[in-house]
């Protein structure tokens, strides 16, 4: 059944009981290693709930205060066009990223590569098995980037897991030529310290710069080892990909002692995920800036020179970040929405135990020009519908709608769904309209959900990490505007300038 509703703020008696308070209290006082993001490597493992947990849930459904199991709802604006479940690549649906009729899903399996010239009916055109988590995944002229942050034997595509700590393991980046959609060929590898978890894409006429992510260093890895406390930068050339290498790792958090100077996280900063590396980078590369989302730390740094980045700026937020997960700039590149990925994805945060200002976005303002920016703290924004104890819900991956003189963005929160927001008064964003699924399961909590929507071409295309791929189409005064903006390409970390 498919329900249209009118957004509203759904007061519900879920997130209340003990359970709930419980998990609210193990957010708060957990160390780093709780609030690992984005789901692991391997099959995702259903949790168990309370009786008295499973008992709210089923009473909420009843009584419609969240939509039933696997129900889908959704805001009079909004309408759901399709659904593509997964096929080849069975494992966890990751992110997404578009080229001209194309769209290409990343998946911990490899990637799928889908035709989107006819939106309401999305046909797949390869499936390519290359397992590594997270495959984060972005595109560019003839190229294709997939992140590998999972300990592998080697950088095939036929690889199998490995530990960390032996020395012939591998992480890094893989490069794909797709000349031919159809029949994409693995080109290159690139290994990295610590893996990547995500990347972006700096784009010139000539090459392409890579910003990878990775994190979680150990002294018994040997190719991870602390203080990581930077990016690696990699230089792919269009013409000879094979050349592609590492030609930077330039220090984002210098300090003294083996831990760097990033965010000293638990006991310091009770709660607050401990600073080593970068999770997820934001560019926008006609503005030469970038917006780093670090664990501890938020920051805003110059990249005129892109094998050289430097930091403008750099913000925590130690009440209610926990872990700041990604990076979004609005058009006119005076503001930036950071995201806390309170409990790691896996956890469920989006209920009245946990509260508006928790697993929420950070709106803030930047003020001042060039190499003196700062980056000043506004407000918070939260989807503003319960969720039942049973489903993981937190911020996560979105875009813009690109509408003249309006800050609106399209955002995934796992089970939570898609919202549609507006944060053009900095200090009062407000959801304009939402999509969402009742509860995977009613019992137990299994991981699921968007983990990406974003806006491509008139279009909203969600990636469900359990459900497949969503087309959604935005029917708004608000929004409407924004379908005469064509894109060719769209890698969403790498923002263009719509209006250019």
């Amino acid at each position: 059944m498919i329900l249209s509703r009118n957004p509203r703020t759904r007061h519900r008696r879920l997130g209340v009981a003990a359970a709930a308070a419980g998990l609210l209290a193990a957010l708060l006082t957990a160390g780093p290693a709780a609030a690992t993001p984005d789901p692991g490597d391997g099959p995702t493992a259903s949790e168990g709930v309370s009786k008295s947990t499973a008992a709210e849930v089923r009473a909420a459904i009843a009584d419609g205060e969240i939509p039933g199991q696997d129900e889908i709802v959704h805001s009079g604006n909004i309408e759901h066009l399709v659904n593509i479940p997964k096929d080849a690549l069975p494992g966890t649906n990751s992110d997404l990223a578009f080229q001209g009729r194309y769209a290409f899903s990343g998946n911990y399996d490899g990637f799928r590569v889908f035709d989107i010239s006819n939106p309401k009916a999305p046909k797949t055109i390869a499936q390519v098995l290359c397992p590594g988590s997270q495959n984060d995944i972005s595109v560019s002229g003839n190229l294709l980037f997939l992140s590998t942050d999972s300990s592998r034997s080697d950088s095939s595509c036929s690889s199998t897991t490995q530990p960390a700590t032996e020395k012939s393991s591998w992480e890094g980046m893989k490069v794909f030529d797709i000349s031919d959609k159809k029949n994409p060929k693995y080109v290159a590898a690139v290994e990295t310290a610590c893996g990547s978890h995500t990347h972006t894409l700096v784009p010139e006429r000539r090459n392409v710069y890579l910003y990878v992510s990775s994190y979680s260093p150990s002294a018994t890895y040997p190719d991870c080892q602390p203080p990581h406390d930077g990016i690696s930068v990699i230089k792919v050339p269009r013409d000879a990909p094979e050349k592609a290498a590492v030609v930077n790792f330039p220090v984002l958090f210098p300090g003294e002692g083996p831990d760097g100077g990033g965010n000293p996280g638990s006991p310091t900063n009770p709660g607050v995920s401990k600073t080593t590396g970068c999770h997820d980078i934001t560019v926008l590369p006609d503005k030469d800036l970038a917006a780093g989302a670090c664990m501890g730390d938020g920051i805003l740094f110059s990249i005129k020179d892109p094998e050289h980045p430097k930091v403008i700026d750099r913000v925590q937020d130690n009440v209610n970040f926990a872990f700041w997960h990604s990076a979004t700039f609005n058009q006119k590149a005076n503001k930036v929405v950071f995201t806390d990925e309170l409990g790691g994805g896996g956890a469920a945060t989006c209920n009245a135990a946990i509260g508006p200002n928790r697993g929420a976005d950070g709106i803030y303002d930047i003020v001042g020009k060039g190499d003196k920016r700062k980056l000043v703290f506004r407000s918070y924004f939260k989807i503003p519908r319960h969720q039942a104890d049973t489903e993981n819900c937190v911020a996560h991956n979105g875009s813009l709608i690109p509408v003249k003189g309006k800050d609106i963005m399209v955002q995934a929160w796992y089970q939570g769904g898609v919202s549609v927001w507006d944060f053009t008064d900095s200090a009062k964003p407000r959801e304009i309209g939402y999509f969402e699924r009742g509860p995977l399961n009613t019992t137990t909590m299994q991981t699921g959900g968007a983990w990406s929507a974003y806006y491509y071409n008139g279009y909203i295309y969600s990636n469900d990490i359990a459900k497949g791929f969503d087309v959604l189409k935005l029917s708004d005064r608000r929004t409407d505007p924004a379908r005469k903006v064509r894109l060719k390409e769209l890698n969403v970390q790498t923002q263009p300038d719509y209006f250019d």
